[in-house]
């Protein structure tokens, strides 16, 4: 699997810092999200490193696109309403940038996750696929899982 380009890892950060205005509440439920443009001035990035990062927010259920309104940030209802293995996906990377599972540590396997979640293995292999896609981890052979060096950089 092919390292991601460094443009990559800057949507990623950016996800970060508005997912934690978020959690802050400076960013409260039902409030207008800022444009792109000016969360691009804010950033100093190009609005498609910014529409990558705000698609990481709607994966991860916090924020909603309406049409004629804009983007919004969802209430606790509205995230309840996320799929489940999106939310299992969201703890996982929650503790990948929190350190739990540093670079090059294996994850749990399925069954163990499962377990941990009270999931189905096919809601784990879903929510682990969300983290594949982000070039979060790799599968290596022999392995498992692995977390990949530039997760932490998130």
């Amino acid at each position: 699997m092919a390292r991601p380009k460094s443009s990559d890892a800057v949507y990623l950060k950016i996800a970060a810092v508005l997912r934690d205005r978020i959690r802050a509440g400076d960013l409260a439920p039902g409030d207008k999200f800022p444009s792109e443009a000016n969360v691009s001035t804010e950033f100093g990035v190009a609005r498609g490193t910014v529409r990558e990062a705000l698609k990481q927010l709607e994966a991860d259920g916090l924020v909603d696109t309406l049409p004629g309104v804009g983007r919004v940030v969802r209430t606790a209802e509205q995230a309840d309403k996320t799929p489940r293995y999106r939310r299992i996906a969201a703890q996982l990377i929650a503790a990948i940038e929190a350190g739990e599972y540093p670079p090059g540590s294996q994850l749990p396997g399925e069954a163990q996750l499962a377990e941990q979640f009270q999931a189905s293995r096919n809601t784990i292999r879903s929510a682990l696929g969300e983290l594949d896609g982000r070039g979060l981890i790799e599968v290596v052979h022999g392995k498992g899982r692995v977390v990949l060096e530039h997760a932490r950089e998130v």
